[in-house]
């Protein structure tokens, strides 16, 4: 399975589209799985840091490697980030819940990306850790 390939052998998650608002979606997911042992690396231009994390205004703009390139961006605007997940070497692109461009999904997968759509990393992290534990 992608997500459990992905969750269990890459560690470095750039959020694209986090947010320093704890209410937010990107920055409880960010949170999450910052608290799991995940290197996350925040990406928002309008933003200097979140969660005591630098934040870069582009994928391109990041110092290192990305593992996973998580979107919490809409539909219509995935394209570039994964053309830019592809440009940098990234291993993985994970669109979240409701987001779906297949695409942006195509473009990564040919590119050698493994892909994920329409599901939230936190949600699915969470349902594996429940089923190790059974």
């Amino acid at each position: 399975m992608v997500e459990e390939k992905i969750l269990n052998e890459y560690r470095t998650v750039a959020i694209v589209g986090a947010s320093p608002n704890p209410r937010r979606p990107s920055c409880r997911v960010a949170n999450y799985l910052n608290n799991h042992g995940y290197n996350i690396i925040p990406v928002n231009p309008g933003v200097e840091q979140i969660l005591g994390k630098t934040s870069y205004p582009g994928l391109s703009s990041i110092p290192e490697k990305i593992d996973v390139v998580d979107i919490f961006r809409r539909s219509d605007e995935v394209m570039p980030i994964v053309e830019e997940a592809i440009k940098i070497g990234a291993r993985a692109v994970w669109m979240q819940e409701g987001i779906i461009n297949e695409e942006a999904a195509a473009r990564a997968r040919d590119a050698g990306l493994l892909v994920v759509m329409n599901k939230c990393m936190r949600k699915e992290h969470e349902r594996l850790s429940r089923e190790r534990s059974h």
